[in-house]
């Protein structure tokens, strides 16, 4: 396709539909890129003016973020990945990531969502790994955000779908236009390593060729300023794995002399037990991968860990990253801080499938716990999971939204929903018949060398 696009109108665009039309231009797959096919009526303009170009005030609008979504979503059917740019060119990704960037780090570790009102809803969101059309479908489900309705994400925005740049520019794109309304935490996907083997490097080079690198490296110093958890109307704490253990860091004597003077921290591991709030507050999370020790050992134990039926708080053999934690210790961290419900993500079906005692993910949620304080539940959002998996070996899984209500925000909502099909033809930016999954022991001295 050349670079002269046919445009449409650029006012009064409407959002992408959540279903595909009976005539939409239909995609064949050669190497890792799609090649449009004509209707016998021509090609299908895009639904908006582009080029995207960024708002000479500088300030988003919704809607520049419905053209966005527009955009995508026609892009998706209609060009080739590689042809992304003429979509949403450089300088645009540039000032959008920068801009983000700048609101996400300077946000705590743990955000605290406490402008909730009567007529307010929160909606938490679990992994959505790239899979755009049900992200769209997901936001218009729910309503877009807005004053009174609050957007929590739990993180991994990318890997393993086709489209982990777009979902993820597209939510940072709400995240600039409704920052103290939408929140975005960082999953164990949001990594060098993990984008490095499940596909979300070779997306962004794909899609951007010669800037790739460019993009690929801002994509990860955003993913460094997310936060790790939040609180929400001072009942509900989500995070992406979940709890995570108590760290003592204890500062040694200043070095003598005033060259080059740096305190030395010496870190000390307790034996394994609950970590605080506070604690949590002073991690360091702007390490994106091992080694995970000292001030980094928090961040990964939330962005890793996971629950199990079995009391106690133990190492995440099956990971070979961050805990197991068990009833016990889901009552003892409500309790402590006087919590109702823990929303936590990072386990899809597959994941599932693999841990005796817990349930499934065929609706897109479990409930984990049930204590006297309140809820453990994990949440997923990424329907018909994985996306490329051969037909036989999908689990046809139903995504799931929690939203959360007055007067105390702790009586979980479910909506569940089915993937967008058909989804447009791509191929796969990863080996995902010979990949280890994220759920199983992972090669630590390859994330090392990662990073």
């Amino acid at each position: 396709m050349s670079d002269s696009l046919p445009s449409g109108p650029p006012s009064d665009p409407k959002p992408a539909t959540a279903t595909n039309s009976p005539d939409e231009a239909t995609t064949t797959t050669t190497s890792s890129t799609t090649t449009t096919t004509s209707t016998p009526e021509g090609p299908i303009p895009p639904p908006v003016q582009i080029p995207l170009s960024w708002p000479a005030d500088s300030s988003l609008t919704l809607d520049w973020i419905q053209n966005l979504i527009s955009a995508f979503d026609w892009s998706s059917k209609n060009l080739s990945p590689s042809e992304l740019p003429l979509v949403l060119p450089v300088p645009v990704f540039d000032t959008l990531v920068l801009t983000a960037s700048k609101i996400l780090h300077k946000e705590p570790n743990c955000v605290r969502i406490d402008d909730c009102n009567d007529n307010s809803r929160v909606v938490v969101v679990g992994d959505v790994h790239g899979q755009l059309h049900d992200v769209i479908f997901l936001l218009q489900d729910a309503g877009f955000p807005c004053e009174d309705r609050f957007f929590v994400f739990n993180g991994d925005y990318v890997d393993r779908g086709a489209w982990g740049l777009e979902t993820f520019l597209l939510l940072l794109a709400w995240k600039v236009f409704l920052p103290q309304r939408v929140y975005l935490l960082r999953g164990n996907h949001e990594s060098k390593y993990c984008t490095s083997v499940y596909g979300f490097e070779k997306e962004v080079l794909v899609k951007y060729g010669d800037k790739g690198k460019h993009v690929y490296r801002k994509c990860l110093g955003c993913f460094e300023g997310l936060p790790l958890a939040s609180i929400i109307a001072g009942h509900v704490y989500t995070a992406h794995g979940g709890l995570f253990r108590s760290v003592s860091i204890t500062p040694l004597k200043r070095s003598k002399g005033k060259k080059n003077r740096r305190i030395t921290l010496n870190s000390e591991t307790k034996p394994l037990c609950l970590g605080s709030l506070e604690e949590l507050s002073k991690a360091r999370r702007s390490v994106l991968d091992p080694p995970w020790e000292g001030l980094n050992l928090i961040p990964g134990d939330v962005l890793w860990s996971d629950p199990t039926m079995k009391s106690g708080l133990s190492p995440n053999t099956e990971r070979g990253i961050g805990l197991l934690w068990g009833p016990d210790c889901t009552e003892d961290f409500l309790k402590k801080f006087q919590l109702k419900l823990i929303i936590r993500s990072h386990e899809g079906p597959d994941a599932r499938e693999k841990r005796p005692g817990l349930g499934g993910m065929d609706v897109g949620y479990t409930i984990d716990h049930v204590v006297p304080s309140g809820k453990l539940i994990t949440l997923f959002s990424a329907p018909d999971y994985p996306q490329f998996q051969a037909t036989e070996d999908r689990f046809n899984n139903k995504g799931a939204y929690i939203v959360l209500k007055p007067p105390y925000f702790d009586v979980p909502e479910f909506h569940t929903f089915e993937a967008i099909t058909p989804r447009p033809a791509v191929n796969a930016y990863y080996d995902y018949e010979d990949v280890i999954d994220s759920d199983e022991e992972l090669d630590l001295a390859s994330m090392v060398t990662a990073t």
